[in-house]
């Protein structure tokens, strides 16, 4: 193996994203990875990986083995360069731990969360609007925060009221088509938007604030993670602690409990459904069905007119 670890773990990263893949989270990993085995010259041995996926601050027991399946292609990756690098097997560290059911919003928490929003720093600004703008697309279209966060102004046709995402997980682009109710709010903030800035260019972020051009990923959680403490949102009487990628979640949940109520065909909608969420596969969609208590009862309608009178 002949360069830096960091180079090897750049040249990776870059390798994957030319191939369409950018998960955040494993760059994190493989970057935090990098820094502990700086100055690290030649093949990577098992023991020297073990002691950094070990090496976490983490209570959760699984995280370990969330850490080393992480970096497992990445050593797969040195291993067929240099022939040496030893590549840890699948489960060595045990169970990476289940996916947790996500929380899934009420009508009045969303409420709650676009009216602490408007209250964030400074008041009357630019700010506070954005993220109620911002939180609120996220949860009726429920597109991925990193996809919102990447729309330019030409990305948001608020006349023929269809944004268009070109940021999707594996770098697939998609239409995004918006509900009447969607398309207000996000012309009253392109006016806010206006008034303080002038009129963008195509190009420009459609999200910014006075101090932001493009809001990063962190400022987005950190200005989320003030208005859930303002909020008391904790993991008492809920799956988990609210998150942001939960008003994605949300959007489905509703969604496939609405057409359910309204006695629509759910399998057939799931491929329409997975189409705009920008899910490669439909059996993701599927995850839903079987992880949130939500849909439990859809799960038992579901299997009833399957196993009942007249039923092979």
């Amino acid at each position: 193996m002949t360069g830096s670890v960091r180079g090897l773990v750049d040249d990776y990263i870059g390798l994957r994203r030319g191939l369409g893949y950018r998960p955040l989270t494993q760059e994190r990993a493989l970057r935090a990875f990098a820094r502990y085995l700086d100055g690290h010259e030649g093949p990577i041995p098992l023991e020297t990986t073990l002691d950094w996926a070990t090496s976490t601050a983490s209570s959760d027991p699984c995280n370990p083995a969330r850490r080393l399946a992480t970096v497992r292609g990445f050593l797969r990756h040195l291993s067929a360069l240099d022939g040496a690098t030893e590549v840890p097997a699948a489960g060595l560290l045990g169970s990476t731990g289940h996916r947790k059911p996500p929380h899934v919003y009420s009508d009045g928490e969303i409420a709650d969360l676009m009216a602490a929003a408007r209250q964030l720093a400074p008041a009357g600004g630019l700010r506070p609007h954005c993220y109620a703008t911002l939180f609120g697309l996220l949860a009726c279209t429920g597109l991925r925060i990193s996809e919102a966060l990447a729309l330019s102004c030409g990305d948001v046709d608020l006349d023929g009221g269809v944004i268009t995402v070109r940021a999707g997980k594996r770098g697939l682009a998609r239409l995004v088509p918006l509900h009447p109710t969607a398309l207000e709010p996000l012309r009253e903030f392109a006016a806010e938007r206006e008034t303080h800035h002038g009129r963008p260019g195509e190009e420009d972020a459609f999200f910014r604030t006075e101090d932001s051009e493009r809001l990063s990923y962190n400022t987005a959680f950190h200005a989320f993670g003030v208005t859930r403490r303002r909020l008391g949102w904790d993991s008492d009487g809920r799956t988990r602690v609210p998150r942001v990628h939960d008003l994605r979640h949300r959007m489905v949940v509703r969604r496939i409990q609405t057409w359910h109520a309204e006695g629509v065909d759910v399998d057939a909608k799931m491929a329409a459904l997975a189409t705009y969420l920008g899910h490669v596969e439909v059996r993701d969609v599927y995850w839903y069905l079987s992880a949130v208590p939500e849909l439990m009862n859809v799960v038992a309608e579901r299997f009833e007119a399957f196993s009942g009178p007249g039923a092979t």
